[in-house]
């Protein structure tokens, strides 16, 4: 049985897989482009994109919204055709600006967690940006769904429902990331009942995209036959030679192993995923790092309390290294076992997904 294909808006998806986006650099137009051009949705990462310009440290925000949109134009012109999202963290000083350029360059879609995107609708007004936030629980969805409804008079052009083994930053606390959470089927199909009031109202369908932990195509039939519309999938896609990390970083979820995945406290105060490395120990043991500068790209960012800059530390493992850097990652990374294109990973998993739906089928 063939994958459905993916409809968010007017836009159409030949493959129902968006690739997640992952900053700082990590997928940038390089890969955003090339998965747009095997069919699904490619998602350049918005996170202190212009950390290569030359002002990056003295005029931070300038520096950002100007390699944005040369990232933006980069995806353009190696996927004329493809559907191109951008990844804009709310938690992010400059959100407005950057979501500002990004509608400016023309990009099809703005994606945001990292909490809840209440003025997102008002950024993407009068333009052909579709907008979808990521949220954690029905609760979330249903909540953000109500304030636009009464704010905006609209609701969401999608909602991506992120689970317990997603990478990065994770919308849970460690406190529950230690307990036992819901499966992702629970939470789509959570969300999934709390948009039904703005499904009927608008008359609309609200795609839910499943995201965290998806590795295999059975995993991506599975969200499917639970009602999901789409995954979206990021630690499988470092490891393919398109990614736009430096190749150590790539080799290092190849060689990570199950016990080197751990939860940490990321130096904003939230939970996070990442690979051990010198800096996770450093961390835990209490080693507090230079931070005489600050970038302020996070607004809970404390420099007088946080343990290292996570700017420098995410610059550092996107350039190389990938010992001193902070090296995010979903909870399956350890079953990397080699890099792979782009288009291999993706004809990879339609065929796998393919094949679970005729399985299921005749079961």
């Amino acid at each position: 049985m063939k994958l459905k294909p993916l409809h968010i808006g007017d836009l159409t998806a030949p493959v129902p897989i968006i690739q997640g986006g992952m900053g700082i650099g990590v997928s940038g137009s390089q890969l955003a482009s090339a998965v747009a051009n095997e069919g699904g949705i490619g998602v350049i990462s918005g996170v202190q994109i212009g950390y290569k310009e030359e002002d990056f440290r003295t005029d931070n925000m300038a520096a950002n919204i100007r390699g944005l949109k040369k990232e933006i134009k980069k995806a353009r012109e190696l996927s004329p055709e493809g559907i191109i999202g951008i990844n804009i963290l709310t938690a992010i000083n400059y959100y407005k600006e950057t979501v500002t350029a990004a509608v400016e360059e023309g990009i099809d879609i703005v994606i945001s967690g990292a909490g809840l995107p209440k003025e997102l609708p008002a950024l993407v007004e009068g333009s052909k940006t579709l907008f979808v936030p990521i949220v954690s629980s029905g609760r979330a969805a249903s909540l953000l769904s109500k304030m636009w409804d009464k704010k905006f008079n609209l609701t969401a052009d999608a909602f991506i429902v992120e689970g317990p083994e997603a990478g990065g930053h994770l919308g849970f606390s460690k406190e529950d990331l230690s307990s036992s959470l819901s499966p992702l089927t629970s939470l789509v199909t959570e969300v999934k009942e709390s948009l039904k009031p703005y499904i009927d109202k608008y008359q609309k369908d609200i795609p839910i995209i499943a995201a965290g932990g998806i590795y295999t195509g059975q995993d991506i039939a599975i969200q499917l036959n639970n009602g999901a519309d789409g995954v979206q999938m990021a630690t499988r896609f470092v490891a393919t030679e398109e990614c736009d990390a430096h190749k150590n970083f790539k080799q290092l979820f190849v060689d990570a192993e199950d016990k080197d995945i751990k939860i940490i406290d990321s130096p904003i105060n939230m939970p996070g995923r990442a690979i051990r490395n010198a800096l996770i120990d450093r961390h835990k043991q209490g080693v507090k790092e230079d931070l005489s500068f600050c970038y302020r790209c996070i607004r809970a960012c404390n420099p007088a309390k946080a343990p290292y800059c996570i700017s420098n530390a995410l610059i550092a493992s996107v350039t190389g290294d990938v010992k001193d850097g902070l090296v995010f990652c979903g909870r399956n990374a350890s079953k990397i076992d080699r890099i792979s294109t782009v288009k291999e990973l993706m004809d990879e998993l339609i065929t796998d997904a393919e094949k679970y739906y005729k399985a299921s089928a005749t079961a």
